[in-house]
């Protein structure tokens, strides 16, 4: 069997699907993880179809290496395309052989996937219905989003301490509303400074989040000294493109849970080296998953396949699940806990036509301004 073709489906808001075709009639699918770059990330799948043109689709490993060691250059664009194609390749191996991709990476360590959920709101109020809403769900997982206060202009106003008092009543709302059965977590979108992140992480302390996400911007130096001057559990790492960024944070930092995106990072193959060397140190591991199914899919299996996973990223809006209009058939979620496809490869389905029923918006982030003109981390 051999690699015929790479096309690259732009849908949505900001996906990017990958098929791999082959001689043989067999396709396999694939996501990219860049959002804020799709266009380019296609532009490139197709750089790098040239190089794959021909291969055995079975030699994941092989082409793993060839397109992450072979290329002159790197950065996310390019690790996106190369995990489009990786994932697909592993969708592919599993029809071929008539299994799911877990177990091809080792079988399941566990028979169901637990996720978490976020918490949504314009105000305390708001987020407190939601997090009600979604206990009464079923869910026992929650995270909800610090955001920052803008001013009339839409730039941001808020100083260090009128951040730190506005997260913590957060926080002790949502556990008062919750209790304590609940597992609640914070998405920080590395909007604070290190000063602001130590102390929050202080006061955070008796809530007792589940973790702590991306509390500051990537900085190895400055992620560690938030890790050792707090105790909430930091999670970090969903902007990471290889495994040797992971590497370095699990042997410099006491990070507690790492984030790696499969759709960025480098696909199935890159995130169980990555789960791997992070059970050597006994962290845990919380896949970064803000995309479509495909992405999903891939993250459920490698959830299934490892032994130090934690709790998994599920991508809701308005407590309704937006990846079952995108599958034939929805994923199956009870009490907090989602089922791992069991069909071949990936063992899901796209609905036909995916980019004409929702055709592609792009979505490319903006320019985030303080009240003084400076840029802001968002």
């Amino acid at each position: 069997m051999k690699i015929t073709k790479i096309e690259p489906i732009l849908a949505g808001s900001r996906n990017l699907y990958v098929k791999v075709y082959t001689d043989e009639e067999l396709i396999g699918w694939g996501e990219c993880g860049a959002w804020g770059y799709q266009e380019a990330t296609a532009t490139t799948l197709k750089q790098l179809e040239k190089l794959v043109i021909g291969l055995d689709p079975m030699r994941t490993e092989f082409i793993w290496n060839a397109l992450t060691r072979n290329m002159h250059f790197r950065g996310s664009i390019i690790q996106a395309a190369i995990s489009g194609i990786d994932i697909a390749l592993w969708d592919l191996k599993g029809k071929i052989l008539n299994v799911p991709c877990y177990e091809l990476m080792g079988g399941k360590t566990r028979n169901k996937i637990r996720i978490y959920v976020n918490a949504s709101g314009r105000n305390v109020e708001e987020l407190v219905t939601s997090a009600k809403n979604l206990k009464n769900k079923g869910f026992n997982a929650i995270r909800f989003s610090i955001g920052r206060l803008t001013n009339e202009e839409g730039k941001i106003s808020e100083n260090f301490s009128a951040i730190v008092k506005r997260v913590e009543n957060t926080m002790s709302e949502l556990r008062k509303a919750v209790g304590w059965e609940i597992d609640i977590s914070l998405e920080c979108h590395r909007n604070l400074r290190p000063a602001e992140a130590i102390e929050l992480g202080r006061v955070l302390e008796k809530y007792l989040p589940h973790f702590y996400e991306d509390p500051i911007p990537d900085n190895f130096n400055a992620i560690r000294t938030v890790i050792d001057e707090c105790r909430c559990p930091v999670a970090t790492g969903e902007r990471f493109i290889t495994p040797s960024e992971f590497n370095l944070l699990l042997t410099t930092t006491n990070v507690r849970y790492i984030r790696p995106d499969m759709c960025l990072v480098g696909g199935l193959t890159a995130g169980k080296k990555i789960a791997a060397e992070a059970e050597v140190h006994g962290v845990y591991v919380i896949p970064h998953n803000p995309l479509g199914p495909i992405s999903t899919a891939a993250c459920l299996h490698l959830d299934a396949s490892i032994p130090n996973f934690e709790v998994q990223e599920y991508p809701m809006r308005n407590d309704a699940c937006r990846l079952d209009k995108e599958m034939k058939s929805p994923f199956e979620v009870e009490k907090g806990y989602i089922k791992v496809p069991e069909g071949p490869g990936l063992g899901i389905e796209l609905i036909d036509d995916i980019d004409k029923v929702f055709t592609f918006q792009g979505a490319h982030g903006r320019i985030n301004l303080h009240e003084d003109g400076s840029i802001v981390d968002l």
